[in-house]
């Protein structure tokens, strides 16, 4: 593999893993990153230690006590740069995502491009922080609310958008008036050395007080120290639905803020009135894209019996076209699993659909033709299921589809809603009852739910997040960042009576 990319971004063999206001001198553990293209060694990082998170929660903290004092117009100049220094590496960065964590090169460059955006989001964003003015019961007086930055935020990221969530947490929250310590997924620490490397730099040159913190570094000690952590009044962590339950109840104990972004099992519904050709590139894509390894990945299809049989014909060949290897190479479709585990978990889940009665009608096995030797490369697979088997309910990050037939909207809703998860949710159909139906209150139960397009490609300008065991928290556009300030309700009596409120009397 051609690594010249990483010269760009300041990346070295071995690297400092833990920012605390300056680069920190390794420590004696490193994390090797392998790519799971073939998996050659892309570089190593260097573990944080309990010390090195102590003095990276100091620093970051001091940080932010001169940062919240910014005007929040110049806090939003300084995300605009950001915005900027990441188009000047959208290519090399890109590169290093589909190297490091395995999606195709177009994937990449499109979550470095969700970086940018959100950075410009967020410089809008940084002139519009408005609060309300409310008209009092009181006479003289006069009420209002403002926002006002929250502290020091925990951004705990996972590997498969190893660089796009840390930026709709950071770069909003700075826009805001916080401070970030980013906990990246031990599968991919490059992507977020190169990233910090490229933010910090922008704050060197703007005399900005360094408020992005990093720390490479396992759960434990250091994943549950910030989980425990009173100087982090808001963790944000993507993950697993257990892991999800673990941050809760840790940051709950302490009646801190949990931004949850969890697990998916997302489903389409391809109606007898849908376009099938419109529908068919949204499965495709849903359903093999970044190899089934995103939260918003379709897991779960529900064909109307009537197209049923049309849809399935045209699937098999759709996928018999999807090209598996390398995810540098430009022809390329799908690229490998992020590791060998995942790989395992992939054929358990096949196992356990064979043991339910359900059919696999495509793919379902290991590659290893025409692949990098030392990936992690899997077939997509389609699979005839039943709504209520046990194992469709579960979420398997890998690129396995449910296919599953149903006769009327209704019955198909209940079947839709019946599974642990809420985060995204599409159907197909002309018809606008149907459409309707779908969007109303007794349609999906998800915090995304869309009409003839699919359940992944969220846009930055909406609100990001689903409902149940997804975890209900919400990122990127729209309102989210409220969820990153504090709000204060004030009142002014400019009068020279103090009535009280509720027309109570408290002596003469």
């Amino acid at each position: 593999m051609d690594l010249s990319f990483l010269d760009s971004l300041g990346l070295q063999p071995e690297n400092p893993g833990v920012f605390a206001g300056d680069w920190k001198a390794p420590s004696e553990q490193w994390l090797e990153s392998h790519s799971p293209v073939d998996g050659s060694l892309l570089g190593k990082v260097s573990l944080a230690t309990s010390e090195d998170y102590q003095q990276t929660v100091s620093a970051t903290r001091e940080a932010f006590l001169e940062w919240r004092t910014w005007p929040a117009p110049r806090r939003g100049e300084v995300v605009r740069r950001i915005g900027n220094a990441l188009r000047d590496h959208l290519d090399p960065l890109g590169r290093l995502v589909s190297a490091e964590m395995g999606k195709i090169l177009p994937e990449g460059i499109g979550e470095v491009q969700e970086m940018i955006d959100i950075a410009d989001f967020s410089v809008g964003l940084s002139r519009q922080l408005y609060g309300l003015s409310m008209h009092s019961e009181r006479p003289g007086h006069r009420m209002y609310e403002q926002w006002h930055p929250l502290g020091v935020v925990g951004c705990i990221t996972a590997f498969n958008f190893p660089v796009a969530v840390w930026a709709w947490n950071a770069l909003v929250a700075a826009a805001c008036g916080d401070a970030v310590i980013w906990k990246p997924s031990s599968s991919t620490p490059l992507c977020a050395v190169a990233v910090h490397k490229i933010a910090q730099k922008v704050l060197d040159e703007m005399a900005a007080p360094p408020i992005f913190g990093l720390v490479v570094a396992h759960r434990d000690p250091v994943g549950e120290a910030m989980l425990a952590d009173r100087n982090l009044p808001l963790i944000s962590a993507t993950g697993s639905c257990r892991m999800g339950r673990r941050v809760a109840e840790v940051v709950g104990l302490r009646l801190g803020r949990t931004l949850l972004e969890l697990g998916g099992n997302n489903a389409i519904v391809v109606s007898d009135r849908a376009d099938l050709d419109l529908a068919m590139r949204a499965v495709v894509f849903g359903a093999c894209g970044t190899a089934g390894q995103r939260c918003t990945s379709t897991r779960r299809l529900f064909l109307h019996e009537d197209i049923a049989d049309e849809m399935e014909s045209r699937l098999i060949a759709a996928y018999q076209q999807v090209k598996i290897g390398d995810p540098l190479e430009g022809s390329t479709l799908m690229g490998p699993l992020v590791q060998q585990g995942a790989v395992g978990d992939m054929m358990q889940a096949l196992t356990a659909v064979q043991e339910e009665g359900g059919e696999v009608i495509y793919g379902g096995q290991s590659v290893t033709e025409g692949v990098p030797e030392g990936g992690h490369y899997v077939e997509p697979t389609l699979v005839r299921a039943r709504h209520d088997m046990k194992i469709v309910h579960e979420e398997t990050f890998a690129p396995i589809l449910y296919l599953i037939r149903y006769r009327d909207l209704d019955q198909v809703i209940e079947w839709h809603n019946a599974v642990p998860q809420g985060l995204s949710s599409a159907i197909f159909t002309r018809d606008l009852q149907e459409s309707e139906k779908f969007l109303s209150a007794a349609g999906s139960d998800c915090g995304i739910a869309n009409v003839n397009i699919g359940t992944s490609g969220a846009e930055i300008g909406g609100a990001f997040g689903g409902e149940k065991d997804t975890g209900g928290g919400r990122e990127s556009g729209s309102d989210s960042w409220k969820t990153y300030m504090r709000r204060q309700t004030c009142t002014i009596n400019y009068s020279k009576e103090l009535p009280l409120a509720q027309g109570i009397q408290f002596g003469d």
